[in-house]
């Protein structure tokens, strides 16, 4: 599975070395987020590599619900069950919980389809703070903090017609910014493609925070900043 180089299996405990977490970012899901940095003083694992983990460890339902918790830390032991409901959450060894996952329907377990799924929607993601998140806080004259960029992954959901596909790719078809004094809560709807046909559709919420009056300047260096790690 591509997934395995970005954690290590011990039985049912799962660590994710800070190292592994940045490399899933930057090389697969194309986020240059820098709290994913090794060493960042806030750093966190990715959500969708926690998302992307659930997906390999029990499959791909035809519906799914991710509600995330907490931040994993660098090298937090993770404790994956054997045996699971439709209802059941990733903790680590003391209890603490990550991320909450509700499903239903048929289960697909097989690499290609779980893979493909994998790549389109964490692509997806990659684009989202220049392509989808900064032009929304333009047209609403709001915007995150410039010198400390914070926008933390809610939930996400997702239906599919059938698993009848060997490539997947997720097209944005509404968004959203709602916004409650510096909290400001973004909805993505997305569709699902497989050559050239809608299988399936999904949801995905975000919330900004810190939000203060727009500033053309400073949102412009912020993207700058952002597409330079990119290219370095």
């Amino acid at each position: 599975m591509f997934l395995s180089p970005y954690f290590t299996k011990q039985d049912q405990s799962v660590f994710i070395s800070a190292q592994q977490a940045s490399d899933f970012a930057k090389k697969v899901a194309e986020d240059f987020n820098p709290i994913h940095d090794v060493g960042a003083k806030r750093f966190c694992v990715p959500g969708d590599l926690l998302f992307a983990l659930v997906l390999t460890e029990y499959g791909l339902s035809q519906n799914m619900q991710f509600k995330f918790a907490g931040m994993v830390g660098d090298n937090v032991e993770l404790h994956l069950d054997k045996n699971v409901t439709d209802q059941f959450s990733i903790c680590d060894t003391k209890g603490k919980e990550y991320l909450h996952i509700e499903r239903q329907g048929e289960v697909c377990k097989c690499d290609v389809q779980t893979a493909a799924f994998i790549k389109s929607y964490v692509a997806f993601s990659g684009l989202n703070f220049i392509h989808v998140l900064m032009p929304m806080m333009k047209q609403h004259q709001v915007m995150i903090n410039p010198d400390r960029p914070l926008v933390i992954y809610e939930s996400m959901s997702f239906h599919l017609d059938h698993f009848d596909f060997s490539t997947m790719s997720l097209h944005l078809a509404e968004q959203s910014l709602v916004i409650n004094g510096k909290r400001g809560d973004v909805t993505l709807t997305f569709e699902l493609h497989s050559e050239g046909k809608v299988i399936g559709s999904g949801v995905k919420t975000l919330v900004l925070s810190g939000l203060r009056e727009y500033d053309a300047e400073k949102a412009q260096q912020m993207c700058d900043r952002y597409e330079n790690r990119k290219k370095s």
